[in-house]
């Protein structure tokens, strides 16, 4: 137990630290990807705190960072469209576009969200550390073990069904992905299987991000010229994303 509960401790400090870093870079309104690493921190973030919930020292942190989540996700939505618009070369789309990403990083920076999720990470330690002694985390391993596992075979049963929806299955790869790279030594997912669960992710992403530029493109005329190659990009993502999740199949097979 004490293994996982030092390890846990260590990996919020270090996403913490992160974090305050990609605020800055945010704020310094110079670098392209810092929003990108601040989601990217955010979600190891919630995957660490994910099959501990349940436990009173996560509670409030684990709120806080799914609430950033949902604030932060369509403000990265648009960053996405917006490089793709900038390979595609329409300019006259980008500009118009421009204005509200920059108000979407103030906004972000001034979020009540994320200073209350400052706030519960300078807190945490103290209520981590209050837990342990007062012997809250015990089983914390058997309990993080068996959650774990269950979403290997929710993912397992998912795949085997044929009406299985890409949404929900997109859900469910990150996950199990991001779990086990949270958690190494406990989530029985190996080398190869995470592999395939990278690969699965980015097909299903690249399927999902052309289907949410298509249905944007029914309220946004100007996006108009663009249709034709994202209907045909999302046939191709379509089947990527098909063989893919063929593949996951054999890593993750269903329950019986």
């Amino acid at each position: 137990m004490a293994a996982v509960v030092d390890k846990v401790l260590e990996q919020v400090l270090t996403q913490q630290v992160r974090l305050y870093a990609c605020r800055e870079r945010l704020a310094a309104a110079t670098d392209p990807e810092a929003l990108h690493d601040l989601r990217i921190a955010l979600r190891r973030l919630r995957s660490l705190l994910r099959p501990l919930r349940g436990l009173s020292a996560i509670d409030r942190l684990q709120a806080s960072a799914v609430a950033l989540a949902r604030l932060s996700g369509p403000l990265r939505d648009l960053e996405v469209l917006l490089g793709h618009l900038r390979d595609l070369d329409k300019p006259d789309a980008l500009a118009r576009r421009l204005p509200q990403l920059r108000r979407g990083y103030v906004a972000l920076l001034e979020s009540r969200e994320l200073q209350a999720l400052f706030d519960a990470l300078d807190d945490w330690p103290q209520q981590w550390h209050r837990a342990q002694a007062d012997r809250q985390l015990k089983g914390v391993e058997r309990q993080v073990r068996r959650r774990l596992a269950k979403q290997r075979r929710l993912l397992g049963a998912t795949l085997a069904d044929v009406r299985h929806d890409r949404h929900r299955l997109r859900l469910l790869i990150k996950r199990v992905r991001y779990a086990a790279e949270a958690y190494p030594g406990l989530g029985g997912v190996s080398a190869e299987a995470r592999a395939h669960l990278k690969q699965a992710q980015a097909a299903l992403g690249d399927w999902h991000d052309r289907l949410q530029w298509l249905l944007r493109a029914e309220q946004e005329p100007d996006l108009a010229p663009c249709v034709a190659i994202w209907r045909a990009e999302l046939d191709r993502g379509e089947h990527a994303a098909d063989q893919a999740l063929l593949q996951l199949q054999a890593d993750f097979p269903a329950p019986a």
